[in-house]
Order: structure tokens, then sequence, then C-alpha cells
């Protein structure tokens, strides 16, 4: 009798498993759909924007290393802008204690790059994406933004703005292949 359970409930686990895999899987190709016109690779065809929103994460990884989706999203960033495509950068990261300030570090390494501290504005509440997202247009004003990271993430953060009332595209910046230290911006070069 015990092993009938057992049986029992090995199946109904792995059916459990098997419905969730199938559902992340069609999540995000619901996303990707809803989302494929609205993200760019090139600054030659996005269109123009009054705001890029730059998504944030940590400069340095926990080894110490260099975090390149952060140099990515600085360099991206500065593409915008200096191609006119964006006007102002809202940088949006976490900055929960008084040892973690991603919004100043970014804001930094922008007008090291040659960005003016007047064409940027910080949101210290950026925790996560939708907190950048909602913040935008509820703290401050924006209806339509241009956001600024990895093309997954972008995917993401355009997916959130549309439910949330916000027409919002995406300049990829570089991809990060953390496993063979690859990078790259075209579509047709790396599949997603």
């Amino acid at each position: 009798m015990m092993k009938y359970w057992i049986n029992k409930f090995l199946i109904i686990s792995s059916l459990a498993a098997l419905l969730a895999v199938v559902c992340i899987v069609i999540s995000d190709i619901l996303v990707k759909a809803s989302t494929r016109k609205k993200v760019f690779n090139s600054v030659q065809n996005i269109p123009k924007n009054k705001v890029g929103l730059l998504l944030g994460t940590a400069k340095f990884l926990q080894s110490g290393e260099p975090n390149l989706y952060y140099k990515y999203r600085v360099e991206a960033a500065v593409e915008l802008l200096n191609a006119g495509k964006v006007e102002f950068i809202l940088v949006s990261g976490d900055n929960s204690t008084k040892y973690y300030d991603e919004p100043s570090i970014f804001e930094t390494d922008l007008i090291e790059a040659g960005i003016p501290a007047d064409k940027m504005y910080k949101d210290y509440a950026g925790f996560r994406t939708l907190d950048s997202i909602v913040r935008s247009k509820e703290v401050f004003g924006q209806s339509s933004i241009t956001v600024i990271s990895q093309p997954f993430h972008n995917e993401r953060a355009i997916y959130i703005a549309t439910r949330k009332g916000i027409d919002a595209i995406g300049y990829n910046s570089e991809r990060v292949i953390a496993e063979y230290g690859l990078k790259c911006r075209s579509e047709s070069v790396w599949p997603a």
C-alpha cells in the first residue's frame, strides 16, 4: 500500500513540475512576442524619447571582478544620450544601505564618460524592475521611456511598463554570456 502512495506522489510531483516548466516557457514566449518590436539593438534605429531609464545593477561582482552588465549599461546610456535619442537619463537602482548606492555610482561613471550631471536624475528606490518602472511614472512623471539594460531585462521591463500604462521601448546594451565570457548586441549573432 505504501508503494502505491509513493508512486502516486511521484507521478503527481512530476506532473506539477512539468506544468510549472510549461508555464514558465509560455510566459517567456508571451513576453518576447509582446515586446519584439519595442526593443532595439542599434542607436540609429531607436526612436527618440525624452528620458532613458537606466536600470541598476552592482558595479562589481561578489568576487570583486567588474560586472559586465553594469559596464555595458553605462556604455549604452552614453550612446543614447550622445546620439540625441534621449535627453535625460533616469538612473534607477538600489540604495538600501548607506554602504550600497547604485544610482550614485552610475552617476559618477556617467559623468566620467562625459555625461553632464544636469542630464541625470537619480531614483534611489529602484530596488527591483517593477519599482523602477512604476516610479518612473508615479514619482518622475514619465509616461514614455526608453529602458536601458540587457535584452532579457528590457523585455521584462517593457512588458511591466505596458501593463502599468507606460509607453516603453528598450535599448539593448551588450549581452553578457557568463559561461563563455562572450558579448554581443545583435539578435542574429546570439539567440535569446
